[in-house]
């Protein structure tokens, strides 16, 4: 499958730059697959005015590819599923992206595994080969892209991503089938290595930029890059953000993401208000990812919050001993109360029952 396989409408959207949740799991108190619940998140999302949902990538949870819990493939197909049936009932479309791990022998069949659902892209993790040379991780990417198009990821180290340097980059940008890359490192030096690659490429007007960055969502949207490279100066803008952040108060994530662009695409002047908010976003995200505890709560954390709007039953994870940090619902009240604006649960709160029905 390639680029141009995607409907021109997606990709339209994608190249403009817009949300895309990195969607959670919902689990029972037995710690079983919530379907139901499953379904209510994509609804939600969907109805939120997102445009894409990131799905088996980490706030879905790594376990799930575990032979003994085997939830990868059921909860792939179930979310495509979803989304084909509810989005098509809306006369919508969305990008549907499957995280993609490991090395090569296990990456290549959860590719092929997308691919067979309907999958338009897949968010390719090179955690798995952090200990391998740039060569043999250039040609893992490659062989990926030979079976779907790729998002490429760069994750921060403090959660098992690799520092991957400059001439990585640029080396990536050269495949072809690369859609977009989701910059993740929680490091603006690195952050630039990727944006200067890919111009350094001439592929800034084929390769789409994504913010990852939670420390710095707003910013990074809000801000245009001039890059001098060796065939002259070149603008370029980070232009959506495919977040696990995105998949909490997800319509107040759509309508910043509108101000924003209603902002960047009249070329206006960036009001002091917006910055503000930008730290207030920040925030949200320390309490929310509890950072406090180096990360140490941020699934359950993004749980937290939609248990408490109903979109799942617990904050119940495959892995038992994650669960919340002391504190961090202390954390997760104070940032609600501090920054209603930021906050949906009235959108939550009048839908709910529709995307709950059967």
């Amino acid at each position: 499958m390639n680029i141009s396989n995607i409907p021109a409408e997606i990709l339209k959207e994608v190249k403009r730059g817009t949300v895309i949740p990195a969607m959670p799991l919902a689990l029972d108190a037995n710690r079983k697959f919530d379907v139901k619940h499953q379904s209510a998140l994509a609804k939600y999302y969907i109805d939120a005015g997102t445009g894409g949902i990131a799905v088996g990538v980490h706030s879905t949870q790594f376990e799930i590819r575990d032979p003994k819990i085997n939830l990868f493939k059921p909860v792939l197909k179930h979310t495509a599923d979803t989304i084909d049936s509810y989005a098509g009932s809306k006369g919508r479309s969305l990008l549907k992206i499957a995280g993609v791990c490991g090395k090569t022998p296990q990456a290549i069949p959860e590719a092929e595994y997308a691919v067979s659902c309907g999958f338009h892209a897949c968010l390719l993790s090179l955690a798995a080969l952090k200990d391998e040379p740039i060569d043999k991780i250039v040609s893992h990417c490659q062989k990926i892209a030979d079976i779907m198009p790729v998002i490429g990821f760069y994750l921060q180290p403090a959660v098992g991503g690799k520092v991957l340097p400059f001439e990585f980059w640029r080396q990536f940008a050269e495949i072809k089938n690369v859609l977009a890359i989701k910059m993740a490192p929680f490091n603006r030096y690195q952050t630039f290595d990727v944006v200067r690659a890919v111009c350094e490429a001439g592929r800034e007007n084929d390769i789409t930029l994504y913010t990852g960055n939670d420390d710095n969502i707003v910013v990074d949207l809000l801000t245009e890059y001039k890059i001098v490279t060796t065939k002259g100066a070149k603008k370029i803008r980070i232009r959506g953000g495919l977040l696990g952040h995105f998949c909490v108060w997800t319509k107040s994530a759509v309508e910043l993401m509108k101000e924003i662009h209603q902002i960047t695409e009249n070329n206006l002047p960036v009001p002091q208000s917006l910055l503000t908010k930008a730290i207030e976003v920040t925030d949200c995200n320390a309490a929310l990812f509890d950072t406090a505890n180096a990360f140490a709560g941020c699934i359950p954390g993004i749980h937290e919050v939609l248990r408490r709007q109903g979109l799942l039953k617990g904050i119940w994870c495959l892995n038992p001993h994650e669960v919340l940090s002391p504190g961090q619902s202390e954390e997760l009240d104070r940032v609600c109360k501090s920054y209603p604006h930021l906050i949906d649960d009235e959108f939550v709160r009048s839908n709910l029952k529709h995307w709950l029905a059967e």
